[in-house]
């Protein structure tokens, strides 16, 4: 379709549709050659939600169900499941003879390790998606039993390769997991198996012969291109020698002119599991960002308009709060807003007394942005154009992602980020980690780096974990969106519109609402 074409529908395509039936047999064989930008800080999302990880990862390792395009589960490494009627113990039937890559067997006591030892310790949102999980229990090698203190339907939609990932308890129980050396080296169950990482240029994958799902996965290899340049990145598809890459893996301004030579698909399906926003995140131990009425100020003089159509190229909409508008059970747009206003914006910085200097500024912040692109670089620069206008001097500084996760996750050496966060399908999982006292946690990436904690809102956040009626669990998390906009201790500027561009050999890349996170045990390649 034509780029036009591409912006008006989306909001359509992006949340319907079903993959299409290929004409011919799956042909057997080939590497699949694609990009993973930025280069991951590890290969391991069991416990880091960093995006590029979850790219390799998930080919990796994998997950007790995977979703189709409506959330619905589908099985996995669980066979089959059961909730009793009380929603306090699901019972997992696991899939038989599924073996580590290193020939070891997959059993339930994989599971319990994985769900007590690492999601709900060390996954930045396992925190909250599995706080009510309090024991798995293991009456046999094939039998996981998930006991809760409270009913959590939201959990069913956490359990796939890339939010649920499983970890093989014979290679990580007794170490320290976070710095287990089998994080750069991962053995998982998927349909690949890691052989190499040469940092700075490629990750190679290869067949696992012994896949459980018989006759898969039909690809030789994946090969994973590191190439951070972004017009590099569109030469190489350009030139054949990249295929494939997600997460909008090409500038911009570049879509218009690959899409035009018909070598290529514009897929905008595969990321209704994630519900991504782009946010800026304030240090709140800042002295100027402590002062609401500075971070009100922020929100006032952000043109998130002309951010989405100038800067994205019109692939996001603007955000009104935490909660994406695709997430249409949940979203509210009865909160605080923040109308572009540059009077509005300096009024607050004086009330706030903050005031202009004789060089007409007020006073300087630091700037980090999430370094995973062009896009994000042009970004923070608008930033500070805009924040200049205000009397806030901006420094951007640039470093690598692991360097970045650091300094901010662990460090908390940073002033303002640009970032972006997975809303995922329920603000228990993928929203309320921001804004959550108990998930202020020193090395854990993506979760409460802005060091905010309301007694309210952790007692709203707390009553919508273990809310059952419906209708009062919206009222809930509609009461969290109106505090959030409230204090704001991030601001939510755009819901992120990725897409996954593939030279048209590609097959079978986007099947379901997890998309570049699935397993691509079913890609294959056209002759």
């Amino acid at each position: 379709m034509s780029l036009s074409r591409f912006l008006l529908s989306f909001v359509f395509t992006a949340l319907i549709g079903t993959p299409l039936a290929h004409a011919q047999e799956p042909a057997r064989g080939g590497t699949l050659t694609m990009v993973v930008q930025p280069e991951p800080p590890s290969l391991v999302s069991a416990f880091n939600s960093a995006g590029p990880i979850g790219v390799v990862s998930t080919k990796i390792l994998e997950g007790l169900l995977t979703y189709d395009y409506d959330m619905n589960p589908k099985p996995a490494l669980a066979e089959t499941w059961k909730v009793s009627p009380d929603g306090k113990t699901i019972t997992f039937n696991l899939r038989k003879g599924v073996k580590w890559h290193d020939g070891k067997d997959f059993t339930s006591a994989d599971v319990q390790f994985s769900a007590m030892k690492v999601w709900k310790e060390l996954h930045p949102r396992g925190r909250s998606t599995f706080a009510k999980l309090t024991a798995v229990e293991t009456p046999s090698p094939l039998v996981a039993v998930f006991k809760l203190s409270e009913p959590s339907p939201y959990m069913m939609v956490a359990l796939s390769g890339y939010e649920g990932q499983m970890l093989p308890k014979h290679l990580y129980d007794g170490t320290d997991i976070a710095q287990n050396p089998y994080n750069n080296k991962p053995v998982g169950t998927g349909p690949f198996v890691f052989k190499e990482w040469e940092k700075g240029n490629f990750i190679l994958l290869e067949r696992n012969p012994n896949y459980w799902d018989k006759g898969k996965p039909y690809l030789d290899k994946i090969v994973m291109r590191i190439i951070p340049d972004a017009a590099a990145r569109a030469a190489a598809f350009e030139t054949g020698e990249v295929l494939l890459g997600g997460f909008s893996p090409v500038p911009l301004n570049d879509v218009k002119r690959l899409e035009a030579t018909g070598k290529f698909d514009l897929e905008t399906k595969g990321y209704e599991y994630l519900a991504p926003l782009f946010l800026l995140e304030f240090n709140l131990k800042n002295k100027y960002l402590q002062d609401k009425r500075v971070r009100q100020a922020i929100a006032h003089a952000v043109n998130r308009d002309l951010v989405v159509k100038t800067v994205w190229f019109g692939f996001g909409k603007p955000a009104t709060g935490p909660v994406p508008s695709v997430l249409t059970q949940f979203y509210s747009a009865n909160v605080p807003a923040y109308a572009f206003d540059v009077k509005k914006a300096d009024q607050l910085l004086d009330d706030a007394g903050f005031k202009r200097g004789a060089d007409g500024k007020r006073f300087k912040l630091v700037h980090d942005f999430l370094p995973y692109g062009s896009d994000y670089q042009r970004t923070a620069e608008y930033l500070k154009q805009a924040l200049g206008k205000v009397g806030i001097d901006v420094e951007i500084r640039s470093q690598d992602t692991a360097a970045f996760l650091k300094r901010v996750y662990t460090d908390n050496d940073f002033d303002l980020t640009s970032n972006f966060f997975y809303a995922l399908p329920d603000p228990t999982i993928g929203v309320q980690r921001i804004y959550w006292t108990k998930n202020i946690k020193k090395g854990v990436p993506f979760s409460n780096a802005s060091g905010y904690s309301n007694p309210e809102m952790d007692q709203v956040i707390e009553a919508v974990q273990v809310e059952h009626d419906r209708r009062k669990r919206k009222e809930l998390i509609a009461k969290m969106q109106s505090l959030a906009q409230e204090d704001l201790p991030v601001l939510d500027l755009f819901e992120v519109r990725f897409f996954t561009l593939a030279n048209k050999k590609v097959q079978d890349h986007t099947n379901s609402a997890e998309g570049v996170y699935g397993s691509f045990s079913g890609v294959w390649l056209k002759k």
